[in-house]
């Protein structure tokens, strides 16, 4: 068996087609959509992400702005940042950029941005909706991965599903997006390793997520026959990024694959997008509530 390689560029200019529209009506509504990111200190891997960020937004007419803060701005400055952003009708939506230094709390940083400007849907309210079955600004890597594995047109219907990794933004939110399409889910993490029984729970899945942060942790041998794998890790490993299943060896055994680089990651943005098309048409409903 050969995989299907599993590119994410027609899935997301599918999206960015309607987030394009989607700009069309706001900007008729008198909004020009803008997103802002947030960066304490520097983070030179974080530098393709920005870019393609802000090449998709500028394709579709959403305006890209980036705050930087030093490494050593204080948790209160970084607080009073999110606020002004919050009340800043100008802005549709926020992205606290991480890794954090070490001194700020991370959790309560996110947890600061209103959940209407939360295009990455990192917020208890948004994350609390996802969890009731009613999604409104979802995770974008997690949907990434699930629109990606249903892109295939498997029926996931009491499949094998096994998601490695335990992450509140990717491994959770997977399996509930899982859940919700009726897969059979299983959560796999650090401590499923130290057991070792990571190898056993791969072997069983038929649709395989791993988002780990580990370079080829997976090895390709453990890859169920005709399983869909997508593989959301993203690793520079010498002068290659490669991601957290080991690609050649499985794409022998997989019915579907995502390659790293040219999986999950257009995707993300272009879902990153579509929220923050969501979130201003949420803003301009609100408002228009408000002033009824």
């Amino acid at each position: 068996m050969q995989a299907n390689i599993l590119y994410g560029k027609n899935l997301a200019d599918t999206i960015l087609a309607g987030v394009a529209q989607g700009v069309k009506e706001l900007k008729q509504e008198g909004i020009n959509p803008c997103l802002m990111t947030v960066q304490v200190g520097e983070d030179p891997a974080s530098q393709v992400y920005l870019s393609s960020q802000r090449r998709l937004a500028e394709r579709v007419g959403i305006s890209c702005e980036l705050i930087e803060l030093s490494a050593n701005t204080s948790e209160d400055r970084l607080f009073k940042t999110i606020d002004n952003l919050n009340r800043d009708p100008a802005i549709n939506g926020i992205i606290l950029h991480m890794p954090l230094p070490s001194h700020i709390n991370s959790k309560m940083a996110q947890w600061r941005i209103a959940y209407q400007k939360d295009v990455e849907g990192v917020t208890p309210y948004n994350l609390g909706r996802l969890l009731l079955g009613m999604p409104q600004l979802v995770p974008c890597t997690a949907l990434s991965a699930v629109e990606l594995a249903k892109s295939t047109g498997v029926d996931f219907a009491g499949k094998e599903a096994v998601v490695i990794g335990r992450s509140d933004i990717v491994g959770k939110p997977c399996a509930l997006l899982l859940l919700a399409e009726n897969a059979t889910v299983t959560i796999c993490h650090s401590f499923t390793s130290k057991r070792g029984l990571l190898e056993e729970h791969t072997r069983r899945a038929e649709i395989l997520i791993v988002a780990m942060g580990h370079p080829q942790a997976i090895k390709g041998e453990w890859i169920k026959e005709g399983a869909v794998v997508i593989d959301v890790g993203m690793n520079a490993v010498g002068d290659k990024l490669v991601g957290d299943v080991e690609f050649e060896e499985a794409k022998s055994r997989a019915a579907y694959i995502t390659p790293v680089p040219g999986g999950t990651g257009t995707v993300t943005v272009a879902f990153l997008l579509q929220n923050l098309v969501r979130a201003a048409k949420w803003q301009l409903e609100r408002e228009t509530q408000g002033k009824g």
